[in-house]
C-alpha cells in the first residue's frame, strides 16, 4: 500500500510540473517581453554609438608630424659615444644611477651647458633644461641596476632657446 501511495504522489508531482498554470505562463511570457526590448534597446544604444564615433574620424585632418617643429628649432646637433666604465668602479646597485649622472655630466661639458644656478644675473629668462630621452633611458637600465652597458652612443641636440635634449643615436 505505501507504494502505490507514493507512485500516485510521484505522479501527481510530475503532472503539477508537466502543467503549468495559467499565472506561470503569463509571467514568463512577460519576462520574455522585458528581455527583447532590453535587447533592442541595447542594440539601438550600439548603433548609436558606432554612428557617433564614424563622422569624427572623418572629420580629424592629417597633422604634420610634430618632429619637424623640433628639427627646425634645433640650432646645434652633435653625435657622442659615451664611456661609461667608470659607473662599473661603483657599488653594483648604484651603477645605472650613477651612469645617467655621467651621461648629464658629460653632455654640460661638450654642449656649453649653462646651469640654472650660474645665471644668477638674469634670473628673468627662463631656466635652460636638459632632457634626457626615454629611449635613452631605457638603454642605461635595459640590463637592470648592476649592468650597465660600457658605452652609448647619443645624438644631442641645442634648441633655440638654450636647452638639450638627448636622444639615442640612429642605429642603435
Amino acid at each position: 500500500m505505501k507504494e502505490e501511495s507514493e507512485v500516485k504522489e510521484n505522479k501527481i508531482e510530475e503532472s503539477e510540473e508537466a502543467e503549468p498554470t495559467k499565472e506561470a505562463v503569463e509571467e514568463t511570457a512577460e519576462a520574455e517581453e522585458t528581455l527583447e526590448k532590453e535587447e533592442e534597446v541595447e542594440e539601438a544604444a550600439e548603433e548609436k554609438e558606432g554612428e557617433e564615433e564614424l563622422p569624427p574620424v572623418e572629420e580629424e585632418e592629417i597633422k604634420p608630424p610634430a618632429r619637424k617643429k623640433v628639427e627646425e628649432e634645433i640650432v646645434e646637433e652633435k653625435f657622442y659615444t659615451i664611456s661609461l666604465g667608470k659607473a662599473w668602479i661603483a657599488v653594483p646597485k648604484k651603477r645605472a644611477p650613477r651612469a645617467m649622472k655621467m651621461i648629464k655630466d658629460f653632455v654640460k661639458r661638450h654642449m656649453k651647458f649653462e646651469a640654472q644656478g650660474e645665471l644668477e644675473e638674469e634670473e628673468e629668462e627662463e631656466p635652460k633644461r636638459l632632457v634626457i630621452s626615454n629611449e635613452v633611458n631605457e638603454r642605461v637600465w635595459r640590463r637592470g641596476i648592476q649592468k650597465p652597458p660600457r658605452k652609448v652612443r647619443v645624438r644631442a641636440a641645442k634648441d633655440k632657446d638654450g636647452n638639450v635634449t638627448i636622444y639615442l643615436a640612429e642605429g642603435e
